[in-house]
């Protein structure tokens, strides 16, 4: 007769852990969304709100991009993020880390095996 084993019991196959991992930063980003949008006023766009924080930090970040990547980096991609209201920013990064795991699951996932008639 086998003896049951004492301690902790097997833990049941479950989620890999990228999938698990993006799908907590997904949630974290989303909820910190809504807690953004509730309790900021609406109108507060990025660049007032880490001018907020900082009022240096822009100029910091602009001399720092536009001397590594130039100024088309800055004007083209950077800026137009400034202008977005403060809760979108993370709203869209919750959305794409929500894609990737997904997309990891459905990677990590084994496929089931089709049965030939």
């Amino acid at each position: 007769m086998k003896r049951p084993r004492l301690g902790r019991p097997a833990a049941p196959p479950g989620l890999p852990l990228i999938p698990r991992m993006f799908a907590v930063v997904a949630a974290v980003l989303l909820v910190g969304s809504i807690a953004l949008a509730s309790l900021v006023p609406a109108d507060t766009n990025l660049r007032q709100a880490i001018n907020a924080m900082d009022g240096m930090a822009i100029e910091h970040a602009q001399h720092a991009f536009v001397g590594v990547f130039g100024r088309g980096f800055w004007e083209a991609m950077l800026v137009p993020l400034l202008v977005r209201p403060v809760w979108m920013i993370p709203v869209c990064l919750g959305l794409i880390c929500v894609g990737a795991a997904v997309t990891a699951l459905t990677q990590a996932s084994p496929r089931p095996k089709q049965h030939r008639s």
